[in-house]
């Protein structure tokens, strides 16, 4: 969309399956993210706080559901607090306004079923219905030009003397540039690009529970834990979904399929390749503890009942029931370290991007008119 925006009136976009969102945007947690979390001085800082407000102005133009109804961050512990402390500061170096500390007594006002010693109210923070947005998207991509081939599948690109040649399962594609978003495969087509990414993608599952009729008002808006910083997750939540329900989760356990949408989902090509990686291994061993815990978590309905009765005390296991997951591109290095911001590879007329999980449906537009960009300045 910020391609044609910017100028260039020729331009395809290649999805390989039948519709649009089927994976990452489809399923996440449908949150605008404030930007509380984020480094400041990060990519991730930057282009969400920019994207929020344009994804809030987009959904309005284009009557997408969508509400600014605020979050809670709830600390339950005492340890937890240096961390709480740690997001208010980031908030105030992200330029939020607004972000208030929070006691027991604030907590309830606000979440009435909460039960936390120390909290901070976001009111950034909203919901949104991700598959109406990239709906939305595609309407405006067609009406000023653009086409979209569905179910067409990218096998490779060569360099040109002048531009590239796109090979699909339709046929091939001349281009000045091609832009690499496609999530979990990204890496590979990288690969196919004739580019090393020196990452590797690790699938990641997050499930989710839904709230039972009679417990939806458990929960006003959205409560989020205090997350561990060794992990670019940020913990089993509670959401109350823009077209209606709440919605508890997601986890964060790893996938043996790279569309491993169920736990037994197994593919012996992903599993290879994830575990062949240099990096996963040292990541393994670095993490196996929260690894098992997340496994446990993922085959037991009671594991995952308990990390909400730590925020909601008063939930029983009865009020909730499984309901859809979603799969999380990560990006690890060889080093096994999780990459924690958006990482984006310039190679000749191509862009990569190689990392972009949470808040890259947020920041959407506004890491869209940064690819632009750079394609602009590709071309001068």
């Amino acid at each position: 969309m910020a391609l044609m925006q910017s100028g260039h009136e020729d331009v395809v976009l290649i999805e390989a399956e039948g519709c649009l969102a089927a994976h990452q945007t489809g399923n996440n947690s449908g949150v605008i993210h404030s930007g509380l979390y984020y480094k400041p001085g990060s990519a991730k800082a930057r282009l969400c706080a920019d994207g929020r407000e344009l994804l809030y102005e987009f959904c309005a133009a284009e009557q997408v559901a969508h509400e600014r109804c605020g979050k809670v961050v709830v600390a339950v512990r005492a340890e937890e607090i240096p961390a709480l402390e740690e997001l208010y500061r980031r908030g105030q170096a992200n330029g939020l306004t607004g972000v208030a500390r929070l006691d027991s007594a604030g907590i309830r006002a606000r979440e009435p079923h909460v039960q936390g010693i120390a909290g901070l109210w976001v009111p950034q923070t909203g919901i949104v219905d991700y598959r109406g947005v990239c709906a939305a998207m595609a309407r405006r991509i067609v009406s000023m030009g653009g086409k979209i081939c569905k179910g067409t599948v990218f096998h490779r690109c060569r360099q040109l003397a002048h531009g590239l040649s796109v090979t699909t399962s339709m046929g091939q594609i001349k281009s000045n540039y091609l832009v690499n978003c496609a999530g979990l495969q990204s890496d590979r087509i990288a690969r196919r690009c004739g580019v090393d990414p020196q990452i590797r993608i690790i699938p990641f599952r997050g499930e989710y529970y839904d709230l039972v009729p009679d417990a939806r008002g458990l929960i006003r808006n959205l409560v989020y834990p205090v997350p561990d910083a060794r992990f670019p997750f940020l913990g089993v939540h509670f959401t109350r979904m823009a077209l209606g329900g709440i919605e508890a989760g997601p986890n964060a356990v790893l996938a043996f399929r790279r569309y491993g949408y169920r736990f037994f989902d197994i593919s012996m090509r992903d599993m290879w390749e994830t575990m062949a990686w240099p990096g996963f291994l040292r990541m393994a061993c670095r993490y196996w503890r929260m690894g098992l815990s997340e496994i446990y978590r993922s085959l037991s309905k009671s594991a995952f009942h308990q990390a909400l009765a730590r925020l909601v005390p008063s939930i029983r296991e009865d009020q909730i029931v499984r309901s859809g997951s979603g799969v999380r591109a990560q990006a690890i290095d060889r080093q096994g370290r999780l990459l924690d911001d958006f990482y984006i590879v310039k190679a000749r007329s191509m862009i990569h991007i190689l990392n972009a999980p949470s808040p890259a449906a947020t920041a959407s537009i506004s890491i869209g008119r940064h690819i632009a960009g750079l394609v602009e300045k590709s071309a001068c």
